[in-house]
Parts: C-alpha cells; sequence; structure tokens
C-alpha cells in the first residue's frame, strides 16, 4: 500500500465515534499522526491505543467543537504538538432524540445544530486559517444522505443540520480553493454504527428493513466510508472541490 499521507498531521473531530475511529485508524495506517477529538477522554485514549498498539501514530485532544474558544484551542493545540496540520475530517455529530417537527423540544434541535452545523464551522474556520497560511490542506466533512438526498421521519434537526454542511462546504470550498484549501463532503446512508438502529431494534430487524430498502441489500460499512474520506483528502482526488461523495448503497441512485 502506497502510504498517501505519510509526514502528515490528520486532525478527526467526534474522533471515538464509529465512522470517525475506523477513519482515523485507516489514516493511521496510510502514515499519517492522527489526532482524534471529543468530549471524553477515555473513548478517545481507547482509539489511541488501538492506532498505536497497530504500529500507528496518535494523539488525542479533548473538546467541544461547538465552544467557539474550544474548537480554537483544539486546532491550535493539534498545531503546537505535532508541528502542523495537513488534513481534517469534521465527522462529529449527533442525531437527537426521534420527534416530528411539530413535537421537536427547541433543546434538542439547538444541541443538534450546535454539534452538527456550528460544530463544522467553527471546526473548518480555524482548520482553514492554518492551512491557507501554511501551503494549504485538505478537509472532508461528513454529511449524510438525509440531508441532501433522502428524508426520515423523526429527524428533522438532523436532517437540517446536515444539509447545512454540505451548502456550507460547498461555499466554503469555492472561497478557499484559491489559498490552497480543497473541502469535500462524504454523505453516508445507513452505516453499521449505532445511529442505524430504530429505537428498540435489534440487529436482525435493522439489517431486514435495510435489504428491503437498500438496492445493494445491505448498510455501509464504516470502512467504506472512511475509504473514501481518505480519497478525498489524498492527492489522488486533487481536482475534486467543493463535492458530496453520497455512500448509501443506490438508495438515492
Amino acid at each position: 500500500m502506497v502510504a498517501r499521507f505519510d509526514g502528515k498531521v490528520v486532525l478527526v473531530t467526534g474522533g471515538a465515534g464509529g465512522i470517525a475511529r475506523v477513519t482515523a485508524a485507516a489514516f493511521a495506517r496510510e502514515g499519517a499522526t492522527v489526532v482524534v477529538s471529543g468530549r471524553s477522554a477515555d473513548p478517545l485514549a481507547e482509539v489511541v491505543r488501538e492506532i498505536t498498539g497497530a504500529g500507528g501514530r496518535a494523539d488525542h485532544v479533548v473538546a467541544d467543537v461547538s465552544d467557539p474558544e474550544s474548537a480554537a484551542r483544539m486546532v491550535s493545540t493539534v498545531v503546537e504538538r505535532h508541528g502542523g496540520l495537513h488534513v481534517a475530517c469534521n465527522a462529529a455529530g449527533i442525531l437527537g432524540d426521534a420527534a416530528p417537527v411539530a413535537d421537536l423540544p427547541d433543546e434538542t434541535w439547538s444541541q443538534v445544530l450546535a454539534v452538527n452545523l456550528t460544530g463544522v464551522f467553527l471546526s473548518m474556520k480555524h482548520e482553514i486559517a492554518h492551512m491557507r497560511a501554511h501551503g494549504g490542506g485538505a478537509v472532508v466533512n461528513i454529511g449524510s444522505n438525509i440531508g441532501t438526498q433522502q428524508r426520515r421521519p423523526g429527524v428533522g434537526a438532523y436532517a437540517a443540520s446536515k444539509a447545512g454542511v454540505t451548502a456550507l462546504t460547498r461555499t466554503a470550498a469555492r472561497e478557499h480553493i484559491a489559498d490552497g484549501v480543497r473541502i469535500n463532503v462524504v454523505s453516508p446512508g445507513g452505516t453499521d454504527t449505532s445511529m442505524s438502529f430504530l429505537p428498540g431494534e435489534d440487529r436482525a430487524a435493522r439489517d431486514a428493513r435495510f435489504a428491503a430498502a437498500v438496492p445493494s441489500g445491505r448498510v455501509s460499512t464504516p470502512a467504506e466510508v472512511a475509504s473514501a474520506v481518505l480519497w478525498l483528502a489524498s492527492d489522488d482526488a486533487a481536482h475534486v472541490i467543493g463535492h458530496e461523495l453520497v455512500i448509501d448503497g443506490g438508495a438515492t441512485a
């Protein structure tokens, strides 16, 4: 395997989550020094142990991406510890409690938008600022096919936040490609993480639901999503700018 990220420093937000965790390990296997961030130290430390135990280089930073000062400190800490930041994958996200719009608590709306959309904005703001001052870089945000391609009742806040991530990605991509910063978004459909289960649903029921609804007959794997993130972040995608790459087994084809 070609080490496409040898010598690169990569930040993955929401780094203890299902897709982010696998993505961080994939970057490390291809030579990167990976820094995972999140709000709880113990899960992040576990990810670091997994990566270093497999021979990779990893570190963690405790941060709340929805807080302006914390998001700024997250990026500055990565740069101070590791000498730079070349790639960022903004994967921090929450689903929120399911409810129709008319019954959606204000607190749920605010919390989901704060993490999923404001968190991506604040992370990108500081990631891009560093990258444009130091020769450029690549940013890959994690959206969702629920945001722009598909509708799922009960998750209006999540859908709105992820649609916002795609719109923000495309705008930022146009604004900052002249600065040498490439920005794209990966929008998974149902993926084999905790978010793919309905309340009270077991794995067999989840799999049967996707088998009936998705042309491929299954959920995506986190590794399949990670592969797309790494491609967009690599020089292999050097002329891909502001693109939404949907990975959902044909659900929105």
